[in-house]
């Protein structure tokens, strides 16, 4: 199988491309490549990509990646001449992400660090195509200070049995399945150690902070924060995190695992506060018990993401959360009834 592409554009498959991360970078791939865009919907929506469908460059594929995939059983994709041409890269992003409905999805995560690692990773080894794992920051475990710095060689300490353990020790397991993989088939595989990342389209009332506030916001109901008034994260736009695994994808075979993040932590009072007066709300702040899936995170170092991607966060956090206000207003309806 060609590991070049034969026609005018490579052939590029996005799983949970219907997500929040994987609706944007299905956005900027389509722009340069034929983007199959393959999810299940069981924690995306066919309404972050409806904006793609008019492209014939695009297909999306209802699919299960727990399940192997071929590209030739599907009638839609035969424009894409994937038995000749093949396919050129693989990003795999599919995996549930709820914090508030973490535990009904634990073996949804349980599957997706697994058999969907495998699935996927064969696909790579048949067509001989570049691989990117969206892992996440959670395979370092808990910082030691609010103020810890996780480089990628730092190797962590996570709980194998813990309530988390189907997705913070499987991301471990997937990373695991990669290297393995690599390893063995000498295939041009990578990691991406996401730290959190906020934007138009993350799922709505769902425990994931932004979105939330802005709702909570705009009905002028109390700003719910799950943690306490020190409470601090890093945050990076949606924008910087696509450009990041791009840019990863691009790099050469020697690069493997990268933190891909923002370096700056921000207190959740402040963002709080400044959602309260770009809705113009009177919302009041308050606080909750931590939710399962929550839990405290360091700050990445982007040394290596800086010197060998030439990449780094360049979205201001003020600018973000307007771009994310302005969307939500835009978009009320639908923001206010999903």
């Amino acid at each position: 199988m060609v590991d070049t592409p034969i026609f005018e554009k490579k052939n590029v498959i996005v799983t949970g491309g219907a997500g929040f991360i994987g609706s944007h970078l299905c956005e900027r791939l389509i722009q340069e490549a034929k983007v199959i865009c393959i999810d299940d919907l069981s924690h995306g929506s066919v309404r972050n990509i409806e904006h793609l469908l008019q492209y014939p460059d695009f297909e999306f594929i209802r699919f299960d990646s727990n399940r192997p995939f071929d590209p030739n059983n599907f009638e839609e994709l035969d424009k894409f001449r994937v038995k000749f041409q093949g396919i050129q890269e693989i990003y795999h992003l599919a995996c549930p992400t709820s914090p508030k409905n973490f535990t009904s999805l634990k073996l949804h995560s349980l599957w997706a660090n697994s058999a969907s690692m495998v699935n996927t990773l064969d696909l790579a080894v048949k067509y001989k195509a570049k691989y990117v794992f969206t892992s996440s920051s959670v395979v370092y475990g808990e910082p030691e200070t609010t103020d810890f710095l996780f480089s990628e060689d730092y190797e962590g300490v996570v709980h194998h049995i813990s309530p988390r353990a189907c997705y913070d020790e499987g991301k471990r397991f997937a990373e695991t399945c990669v290297d393995t993989y690599k390893q063995v088939y000498n295939i041009d595989a990578k990691i991406a150690r996401v730290f959190t990342t906020y934007g138009p389209r993350m799922k709505l009332r769902d425990g994931l902070m932004i979105p939330d506030f802005i709702l909570q916001a705009l009905d002028g109901k109390p700003i719910e924060i799950h943690g306490d008034k020190n409470m601090v994260q890093s945050l990076c736009y949606i924008s910087d995190m696509v450009d990041g695994l791009v840019r990863l994808m691009k790099s050469g075979p020697e690069i493997s695992v990268v933190n891909l993040g923002s370096d700056q932590m921000v207190n959740i009072i402040d963002v709080a506060q400044q959602i309260i007066s770009l809705t113009k709300s009177d919302s009041e702040i308050t606080f909750l018990e931590p939710l399962p899936f929550l839990t405290n995170k360091g700050i990445p170092d982007l040394r290596r993401a800086k010197s060998t991607l030439s990449w780094l966060p360049l979205v201001l956090l003020s600018d973000g959360l307007k771009r994310v206000v302005d969307y939500a207003v835009s978009n009320k309806e639908l923001f206010q009834l999903e």
